[in-house]
């Protein structure tokens, strides 16, 4: 294919993690022998407008968008990140009286991103507090770094983050938090999916090369630079089931 391709990734990285997805394109590049660019979105709605406008052949995309991209738009699974679960966790400022989710108010100020996975397993995880969501107040912020400022503002009283995002934050944020709770569904994660015009036989090239990665030339570092280890194959029917186990969560 001499048609450039182009590659996106979910926003929700943090942004140090920016430069390592830079790296990865290169290096994709080398081994597919086919022009990727890569094109980052600084909002989940830009992204998910770009997909609509079927400008992203290849994405590294968040459950709840994979379920779309899938059922609607012709994409297809290609992989997972190996031990990388997309777990979501609750956090309040370090300054704040609650230390379990019984202590928190019934009508609740909640800061988070619009990742619709993340932010149902954080209902789900309030749900031993008896908070009325219907009377909650929701604000939604790009990034999770703008729902730690929502809490150290205390212009909320608890934030949703992915686990993985809240993982990379330094030690001087997270000493202004107070973590009450994370799940471990251990089945829900971001996938590597590939686009109506990424060929079949594209698609299990990138496939093989993305699970031999560690072995190739280059691969083990930039799998560092992105803080994985691995990834796995991921099948239609995996990524199926992933998807039909966060509608019976909704």
């Amino acid at each position: 294919m001499s048609e450039k391709l182009v590659m996106s990734v979910s926003p929700d990285f943090p942004p140090r993690g920016l430069p390592g997805w830079y790296i990865f394109n290169t290096w994709l590049q080398v081994q597919l022998g086919v022009p990727i660019r890569l094109e980052l979105y600084d909002s989940f709605e830009k992204q998910r407008e770009a997909i609509t406008r079927d400008e992203v052949d290849i994405v590294y995309a968040n459950p709840w968008d994979a379920s779309a991209l899938m059922r609607e738009a012709g994409f297809k699974a290609v992989c997972a990140p190996l031990n990388r679960p997309d777990e979501t966790l609750v956090a309040v400022s370090k300054e704040s009286d609650w230390h379990k989710v019984e202590d928190l108010p019934t009508v609740l100020r909640i800061a988070c991103t619009d990742e619709p996975e993340v932010n149902l397993v954080g209902n789900i995880l309030l749900e031993p507090a008896d908070i009325d969501m219907s009377a909650a107040t929701v604000t939604m912020v790009d990034t999770h770094v703008q729902v730690v400022k929502a809490l150290i503002q205390g212009r909320a009283d608890v934030g949703y983050f992915l686990e993985s995002a809240y993982e990379e934050f330094t030690s001087i944020i997270k000493r202004q938090l107070r973590v009450l709770l994370s799940s471990r569904i251990h089945i829900i994660r971001h996938v590597v999916l590939a686009g109506p015009r990424v060929s079949d036989e594209l698609r299990e090239t990138l496939l093989g090369k993305l699970l031999d990665m560690p072995n190739i030339d280059k691969g083990a570092g930039v799998l560092d630079s992105l803080a994985l280890t691995g990834w796995e194959a991921l099948t239609q029917e995996d990524a199926e089931f992933m998807i039909d186990l966060m509608d019976t969560l909704h």
